[in-house]
């Protein structure tokens, strides 16, 4: 092998998303000779295409959609409002693109460093820069993202079929559309569509949503869902004629005629043209290779793994994570393997969703105790007219130890970030009952739950404390 100082750089980060700005952050703890490359457009998927985006559209949404309470909390003159959505989506985009010039600020000072160009992998040491100059480097970080995958099917409708790349850079939307794929991203524009008067069916092909496996909370989700949408589960949708006037869709028995089509249909790792197959690793049927999940290293070699181009984990403060990690491993004499923290997955409806921990599993013995709550009567949830959706809590039944959750919920954000943080202390379901709840809150609604799940688990008793406190039993004070 070279000495270290005979190739051009320390590490070659490709790709600049989050992941990879991550990777920068933890190498220039280390060293200055690095450089980081991208095709472009630089400002990560997540600023420019993906979280930033999309919650400034679902924000506007739920906005305009509260007006169907005004007139239960006495507020009159709802029927006057109207979504003028050529001025909702110039709001995400303008504010969309501070989000993005906040990200190019990150790398200004990186002058030659920062290389625009479609980065391929010679060998586990060299790459090759639009297929004219060579770099080379002890470490290659590989952070290239992905993109959304449109069905081949669907791609004959041309500009009639959206994604996020090109969703937010319309200047309005038609009257009718049809959201293909209710993936957590796929919800959350199905609903902010719907919200904004648009006439949406949405299509998916199995019958749980939003990646809830809980048979409760899933329910739960379809419920709220179907209130502004026409939904359309269990049947993979299929393209009929395609005229000027409208795309007709089939799904089992069900036709429907819409304007255009948004496929949230899953997104894919950028690898195409990457040169993997030159890294002398075995290739799996997607073309990707096998990957050390602690360190994400590449089989023995000095080549790392992060971001948006490992499919199990495509969410940003993952990402940012792979980044440290493989950033880290990038510069270091030995890979070390790194703990991941709890998983946490949200998706931004009304109610929000979120998977915490262990999901659910439909084969679990009596080994894993299950406790949860309905919100239609919690307090605080009543008083907002936002009393819809259900928590359910997953634990240990000899202990206690909570395991997981899966919710559809009010402030639902907040009460995975809870969840989230008691998991990984591993706290058991007496330790969160001895904390404090305020009144009123929607997080007494999480204490129901705990109790609920009390009761299903075996732990000896402990003197003292209030973690035995029984509820009070009166209706909408807990």
């Amino acid at each position: 092998m070279q000495e270290p100082h005979s190739f051009d750089y320390d590490v070659l980060i490709i790709g600049a998303g989050s992941a990879g700005l991550s990777a920068l952050r933890a190498v220039r703890r280390h060293t200055e000779r690095f450089a980081l490359i991208d095709a472009g457009p630089w400002g990560t998927t997540c600023a420019r295409v993906g979280c930033m985006p999309s919650k400034l559209l679902l924000e506007a949404a739920h906005a305009f959609n509260r007006r169907h309470q005004f007139e239960a909390f006495g507020l009159r003159g709802a029927q006057q409002l109207h979504a003028d959505i050529p001025a909702v989506l110039q709001r995400v985009r303008d504010e969309r693109n501070a989000f993005v010039a906040g990200v190019l600020e990150s790398t200004e000072d990186l002058g030659p460093r920062a290389i625009t160009g479609r980065a391929r992998i010679v060998d586990p040491h060299t790459v090759e820069i639009d297929g004219e100059r060579r770099l080379s480097a002890r470490s290659l970080v590989i952070a290239t993202g992905s993109k959304p995958h449109v069905p081949e099917e669907w791609r004959v409708l041309g500009k009639r079929v959206l994604t996020t790349d090109t969703l937010f850079e319309q200047a309005d939307l038609p009257r009718r559309m049809a959201v293909l794929g209710l993936g957590p991203l796929g919800t959350e524009m199905a609903q902010a569509l719907a919200q904004l008067g648009i006439e949406v069916t949405a299509f998916h092909a199995g019958e749980h949503v939003a990646g809830l496996a809980d048979p409760q909370v899933n329910a739960a989700l379809q419920q709220t869902l179907r209130a502004s949408m026409q939904l359309q589960l269990g049947h993979r949708p299929s393209l009929g004629a395609v005229q000027d006037d409208g795309i007709t869709i089939h799904a089992g028995d069900f036709c429907t005629q819409v304007d255009a089509v948004l496929a949230a249909t899953g997104r894919r790792p950028v690898v195409d043209g990457l040169g993997l197959e030159n890294l002398g690793l075995p290739l799996d049927r997607h073309g990707l290779p096998e990957l050390d999940r602690h360190t994400l290293q590449l089989g023995e070699l000095s080549v790392f793994w992060a971001g948006d181009v490992n499919p199990d984990r495509a969410l940003l403060h993952e990402a940012a994570d792979e980044g440290e990690i493989a950033g880290s491993n990038a510069v270091a004499a030995q890979p070390q393997a790194y703990a991941r923290r709890t998983p946490l997955a949200i998706t931004f409806t009304e109610p929000s969703v979120a998977t915490i921990g262990l999901p659910y599993d439909p084969q679990w013995t009596d080994e894993v105790a299950i406790g949860g709550v309905d919100f239609a009567r919690q307090g605080r949830a009543r008083m907002g007219l936002r009393n819809q959706g259900m928590l359910r809590l997953y634990a240990r039944a000899q202990g206690g130890e909570l395991l997981g959750a899966q919710l559809c919920a009010p402030a639902g954000e907040h009460l995975a970030h809870l969840l989230a943080w008691a998991i990984g202390r591993k706290c058991s379901v007496a330790d969160l009952l001895e904390l404090p709840f305020y009144h009123p809150v929607i997080e007494e609604g999480l204490r129901t739950a705990l109790r609920d799940l009390q009761k299903h688990v075996h732990a000896p008793p402990a003197p003292g404390g209030l973690r035995f406190c029984a509820q009070p039993g009166l209706g909408g004070l807990d």
